[in-house]
């Protein structure tokens, strides 16, 4: 589709606004959504070479535009009503294709549509097409997908390009490069909150249960939780607030009412306890994270937290707990990928011969050993040596973050330990990739609420960020104390360089 060129589509400062300054915008009638959206469908075409998105929806974001246009006029707008969002690929959408970031459903079109994409809808937001992803979500880097890595428009000082981050990591390059206001993504060990540091942006893993998992291909569904990708802390209380909610069809949804986020921003931290886990302090940090991390606990000590030290003695087991549970889990969940009811399908001689066909083509190497690896812990022999003894020592993890939140009211941690590292350097040893999530791992063993909020540069002049981990279902203290980080440290985004 050729989109008309517009005067807002030429304007570098339009592309430079978040949810809530461009919601403003709308409601003023300074632009309409069909101008916004064509801004970004051309940014979009204009930036193909990141590979952000797997899959542009044009024509459907112009007509849900326009729709949200006629709304507005009428004074009938949601509260997300015209808003353009990039939508990671494993939320299920109603007749558009949703891959997964895998071969092996290429070309599956869903006849239902995810609660989390539906309650956006609902709000009034546009979907401008489907992000790039690790394949099934398994990976950190984004260098998994099917349909080739996503780039950080982020560049190293000797111009090579540099990973975005995973698994959401098409959603990180999108709203760090300025390819939607805003995207959703999904995190199991740390998918939203690591490439959201790579990136520059805000990234926030919800509780487990503030938003629904129905219609979100499952990876590990004790940890799989979706939330919102953006450009500063209010927007990501603007974004959750639409994709949160109660939903009967997910037996482990909330009934909790969803809090009106955006009211406790400027509360500040004073009085707050804010905790320093000791065990976050990893041998081979980088030294510019742990610099940072000591200006984060400066920062909101002077806006008047107290600075209290604490242990999470079990924090060194969580890397090896989640890599037995998830992949347990894994095997479970893409056991459904047979080639016989939807998706790809290598025929076979036989019945086993078309699954074996199907899913040696359909799925990449790292899915294919995630599943080895789950289908092992779970086998007679093993069940009791790994996956029980993993889910033990997982309580165990949880009863850590719950003595220490009798003591602190938020935790404040790095998010990676390095910045983003160039796409020619990945890791090719499984193990090492692993431990980009070193960091963020816990909070999803334990349930808990993780806000990344970017918060400064390392040596080479790339993204860094601070990790904020919160009791549950109290999302409220890490917008609070975010937005005093977020200002304390006046990070300047990507578009603002």
């Amino acid at each position: 589709m050729t989109v008309p060129h517009t005067k807002l589509a030429l304007n570098n400062d339009l592309m430079k606004l978040g949810l809530a300054e461009a919601r403003e915008g709308l409601r003023s009638k300074k632009f309409s959504s069909v101008e916004l959206t064509q801004a970004y469908i051309e940014a979009m075409e204009q930036n193909r070479h990141l590979n952000a998105y797997i899959l542009e929806t044009p024509e459907e974001a112009l007509k849900m535009a326009g729709e949200s246009d006629t709304r507005l006029a009428r004074g009938q707008a949601g509260s997300l009503e015209g808003l353009p969002l990039g939508i990671k690929d494993l939320f299920c959408t109603e007749g558009v294709q949703t891959t997964s970031g895998s071969h092996i459903l290429e070309g599956f079109k869903p006849p239902y549509e995810s609660t989390v994409t539906h309650n956006l809808k609902t709000a009034g937001a546009v979907f401008l097409g489907k992000t790039n992803m690790d394949e099934f979500a398994m990976g950190s880097a984004n260098i998994t997908s099917y349909y080739g890595s996503a780039i950080n428009p982020w560049k190293r000082a000797d111009g090579k390009d540099l990973v975005p981050g995973g698994s959401s990591g098409g959603s990180a390059t999108a709203v760090a490069a300025g390819l939607c206001l805003a995207a959703t993504g999904t995190d199991t060990g740390g998918s939203i909150r690591q490439p959201a540091a790579f990136t520059g942006i805000v990234g926030l893993k919800p509780t487990y249960g503030r938003c629904s998992r129905w219609g979100i291909v499952a990876f590990a569904s004790s940890m799989d939780q979706a939330g919102p990708m953006t450009r500063d802390v209010r927007d990501a209380a603007l974004l959750l607030e639409a994709m949160a909610g109660h939903d009967p069809k997910d037996s482990t949804s909330s009934p909790r009412e969803v809090p009106s986020f955006e009211k406790v921003l400027n509360q500040g931290v004073k009085g707050l306890k804010v905790g320093i886990p000791k065990e976050y302090r990893l041998d081979g940090m980088d030294e510019d994270t742990v610099k940072l991390w000591e200006n984060g606990a400066k920062w909101l000590k002077e806006a008047g937290a107290e600075i209290i030290d604490i242990s999470l003695p079990h924090t060194k087991y969580s890397l090896p707990t989640y890599y037995v549970l998830a992949p347990a889990e894994a095997s479970s969940n893409l056991a459904r990928y047979d080639g016989v009811r939807y998706g790809l399908r290598v025929p076979g001689k036989t019945l086993d011969e078309l699954y074996e066909n199907t899913r040696s083509e359909g799925f990449g190497t790292e899915v294919q050993r995630r599943i080895l690896i789950g289908t092992y812990v779970l086998s007679a022999g093993y069940y009791d040596a790994y996956y029980l003894k993993a889910q033990r020592v997982r309580r165990l993890i949880q009863q850590d973050f719950e003595l220490a939140f009798q003591k602190v009211d938020v935790i404040l941690t790095p998010t990676t330990p390095t910045p983003a590292f160039a796409l020619d350097e990945s890791p090719t040893d499984p193990v090492v990739m692993y431990l980009n999530d070193v960091l963020t791992v816990p909070a999803n063993l334990a349930g808990l609420p993780g806000l990344s909020i970017p918060a400064g540069l390392s040596k080479d002049g790339l993204p860094l960020g601070l990790q904020l981990i919160g009791p549950a279902f109290d999302e409220e203290v890490l917008f609070r104390t975010g937005t005093v980080l977020e200002q304390a440290a006046s990070f300047k985004s990507f578009l603002e360089r």
